[in-house]
């Protein structure tokens, strides 16, 4: 007698495992990543930590990436932080050995953290631009708890923080009108307590000779600025522009009574070619001019009273 043959019924295209995949890809998912060595050495005293290995773990990680994206699930990657994770579990009474433990911390992160959509590229690639988003959002976060901090006038009852903001605002629009036609990579550095605020801004003109800028970004640029102009800190710009000739020229000003004024072609130099760390003076770069910084238009008169 022939034994019975086995038969695989296949699976129905509209039953409920089906229904439970198409409803998993509405389900977005969030990996927090240790992108550095320090912090990976950190959770390894974790006994249900279960990696020995930094390199092996990105590997890990980077496959689960593909293999989410692989089913149409939206993912978003954050950094893993050691020490802000022990202070989240010590706040919340969690104990920091559990996986579930790491994946409320996760949770947390994909409402508060800074996150980087991941859209099937190397985690060599990607996690540059997940720690700078990082920084960021901390210096967002600093420079915005600066000027909460400044409170209103004693004499007039204006919010100072609003008025400095204002002032930056129009700093910044009076620099690149100033600067013109080109592609133009600003930085503003301002002295606060412990590191410096430092923000990027790029701008290049399209072919009608209007700027194009991130709003993201000349956001937190202003926002930098105005704790500058409001703490009455020697911050500053320099500007690096790009035309069509090979050469890039870079200009500086200092912010001096709530306002930008240039600086000289030596103080330009001088600025550039130090290093910031050491204070030693570095190489000037091939292919760049140091100019003095253009002279901007006088502010418009404030409104009320002169903070200054």
């Amino acid at each position: 007698m022939a034994a019975p043959s086995r038969h695989t019924t296949p699976a129905d295209p509209s039953g409920p495992a089906a229904a439970r995949r198409m409803l998993r890809r509405e389900v977005p998912s969030t990996a927090a990543v240790l992108a550095d060595a320090q912090d990976f050495a950190a959770m390894r005293r974790y006994r249900t930590f279960p990696f020995d290995d930094h390199t092996a773990y990105l590997q890990q990680m980077e496959t689960l990436l593909r293999s989410l994206t692989a089913q149409g699930i939206h993912t978003t990657v954050t950094l893993f932080d050691p020490v802000a994770y022990e202070t989240f579990c010590t706040d919340a009474d969690l104990d920091p050995d559990r996986p579930d433990s790491r994946s409320r911390y996760t949770a947390e992160l994909a409402c508060t953290g800074a996150t980087v959509p991941y859209r099937g590229e190397t985690l060599t690639r990607l996690l540059p631009l997940l720690i700078d988003e990082a920084e960021r959002q901390a210096t967002w976060e600093r420079a915005t708890g600066l000027l909460a901090r400044t409170g209103a006038c004693a004499d007039c009852g204006e919010d100072l923080a609003r008025a400095a903001f204002a002032r930056a605002s129009r700093a910044v629009t009076s620099l690149l009108d100033t600067l013109g036609d080109g592609t133009h990579h600003l930085v503003c550095s301002v002295p606060a307590s412990g590191a410096p605020l430092l923000a990027v801004l790029h701008a290049a003109s399209d072919d009608d000779g209007r700027l194009e800028l991130s709003e993201a970004a000349t956001l937190l640029f202003c926002t930098v600025l105005a704790v500058g102009v409001a703490l009455r800190s020697p911050g500053g710009i320099v500007s690096r522009t790009s035309r069509t000739d090979d050469r890039d020229a870079v200009r500086g000003w200092i912010l001096r009574d709530a306002w930008l004024h240039p600086l000289t072609a030596a103080e330009v130099f001088t600025a550039y070619c130090t290093d910031a760390d050491s204070g030693e003076p570095v190489p000037p770069e091939h292919g760049v001019d140091y100019h003095a910084g253009l002279t901007l238009p006088d502010p418009p008169p404030t409104e009320g009273h002169d903070h200054r």
